[in-house]
């Protein structure tokens, strides 16, 4: 059986200082405290500004060995409407503008890519860095776009493991999954996993428990709220989710069969809203360590959450 590695997406968010975070955690010792706790963290604030490695270097010094961090990859590299603000002001100069957006090109895809990976060099450095996470644009999708356009990157970020995520769920309807499952299989990238709501809506991708790199696999839990996944205007708004404890039983079991055949898994808990992320880790990391502790890595920090 893989290693089960639980924690949260971010360490920083809003809902975790007011309702997680002891008040007398500063801001500076959040992360050393979250570490205590759990043994990843998934890094969301690189999705909006490339890494600068005398900050991620303070990351690594604050976290224990063998922390990990799982680092998501700039949201220009995702297919995502840039601003060109949200490049650093070198790159900036460089790219070309439309509409207010960053037009994405070969060159400037490699810039800020050799960019970002000096930016995480640290954590490689360190051996921290778990997977570099692409979240995919919902617009990307298979009547408008091939995986094939993603070779380019892959090129690019070549040596590290990947995990992609797709939003559109297109990618995995009746006869394009297995070209999916395929292009995934040939480039050993791990397709992302999700715990979603039980929506039709193009944008909520579906159960399954697709293992494409036998080294990694990856699941991230969203929440099931439907209504709010689809309308949400904020992030905390979007995944405002509290699982109960059922649902965290059935969720560790997916995990448990899913290690079966990875050897690892990152389990994610993305429903950051007020402290329900890492209440959720926390009792999902309890419920696995009394079914199979040997899965599960130990962490200094062990708390209960009572659930009704």
């Amino acid at each position: 059986m893989g290693k089960i590695l639980v924690g949260t997406a971010s360490w920083t968010d809003p809902g975790f200082v007011a309702d997680w975070y002891p008040k007398w955690v500063s801001a500076a010792d959040r992360l050393r405290w979250y570490a205590e706790h759990f043994p990843l963290v998934e890094v969301d604030s690189t999705f909006y500004r490339i890494p600068v490695a005398r900050f991620v270097e303070r990351w690594s010094e604050q976290t224990p060995d063998p922390f990990v961090f799982d680092v998501k990859l700039h949201q220009l590299l995702s297919r995502h409407s840039t601003r060109p603000e949200l490049l650093p002001p070198d790159l900036r100069a460089k790219a070309a503008v439309k509409g207010k957006r960053v037009e994405l090109t070969p060159a400037l895809e490699a810039a800020v890519t050799k960019r970002f990976l000096a930016g995480v060099q640290p954590l490689e450095e360190s051996g921290k860095l778990g997977a570099l996470l692409l979240q995919l644009s919902p617009s990307f999708d298979p009547n408008n776009h091939q995986l094939s356009e993603l070779d380019s990157l892959l090129k690019l970020l070549k040596g590290r493991r990947v995990a992609i995520e797709l939003r559109n769920r297109r990618w995995v309807a009746a006869g394009q999954l297995a070209q999916t499952e395929a292009w995934f299989k040939q480039h050993k990238v791990s397709f992302v996993l999700v715990d979603a709501p039980d929506d039709p809506h193009f944008m909520i991708m579906p159960k399954l428990d697709l293992v494409t790199n036998r080294k990694l696999a990856y699941l991230r839990a969203h929440g099931r709220n439907a209504r709010s996944y689809i309308a949400g205007r904020t992030v905390a708004a979007r995944f405002a989710y509290d699982y109960n404890k059922k649902e965290l039983e059935e969720m560790a079991q997916r995990a448990l069969n899913i290690a079966q055949h990875a050897g690892e898994i990152h389990l994610v808990f993305n429903n950051n809203a007020s402290n329900f992320a890492p209440k959720a880790a926390t009792a999902i990391q309890n419920i696995l360590r009394q079914e199979h502790p040997e899965a599960v890595p130990k962490t200094e920090a062990q708390e209960e959450f009572s659930y009704a």
